[in-house]
């Protein structure tokens, strides 16, 4: 039998296909400030947070004062011109659903503003399964540090071996393992870099597919 009791879900890229959507706002933020950084530039940095991305383009830390201008830039692009055009990954709920019938108990650990998180559940079908998260104002520092994964562990009331996290990202993966948590990996955000990952599925139908067999079986 399986050691997990909780489990812990990365929100974009994983349940909604939405990592093209935020570097896209990325760039159109830096453009706003005079800055250029290409797509393909951001493309690879998404699964950080802002705190994280912003200093990697651009040598802006957070504490600058050019970067609350670029960070409100990217939530403003972001909230009005491509949240509304998200889609869930396929099987999210379904997931979602069969994973609380096994009896763990699920948290979505994500470091975005309070006021994104609420949408993309939605998008995702997930509002009503998962309830409790993490926010931006529970961490220090975003993925790839181990802040966010900490604060869901705790909020489990879980030991960290007793939990899986779901992500998309190498990031993912890193602050996990930093955490002393597992992961498993999915595809559908578009990354496949996901060394140290317990298991890696195409997407949430696919772990779902193969569920019996799985880390939780």
């Amino acid at each position: 039998m399986s050691n997990y009791r909780g489990v812990i879900f990365d929100i974009d890229g994983t349940l909604v296909d939405s990592n093209d959507a935020h570097a896209r706002a990325w760039v159109r933020a830096f453009a706003d400030q005079g800055i250029e950084v290409p797509f393909d530039q951001v493309r690879p940095l998404i699964g950080m947070g802002g705190d994280q991305l912003v200093p990697r383009v651009t040598g802006i830390e957070k504490g600058d004062p050019r970067y609350q201008p670029l960070s409100d830039g990217w939530k403003r692009h972001f909230q009005e011109e491509e949240l509304p055009n998200l889609r869930a990954q396929p099987g999210s709920r379904a997931l979602l659903e069969a994973l609380r019938a096994r009896g763990l108990k699920l948290i979505a650990g994500t470091s975005a503003d309070e006021a994104l998180v609420g949408g993309l559940l939605k998008i995702a079908g997930a509002e009503d399964l998962l309830t409790e998260h993490t926010t931006s104002s529970d961490v220090e520092a975003s993925k790839p540090e181990p802040d966010i994964v900490q604060a869901a562990v705790t909020k489990l009331g879980l030991k960290p071996e007793e939990v899986l996290m779901v992500g998309d990202t190498p990031f993912d993966v890193e602050s996990a393992r930093k955490a002393g948590v597992d992961t498993v990996a999915l595809r559908c955000g578009g990354d496949s870099r996901f060394e140290g990952a317990v298991a890696v599925y195409d997407s949430p139908q696919d772990w779902l597919d193969h569920l019996g067999e799985s880390p939780v079986a």
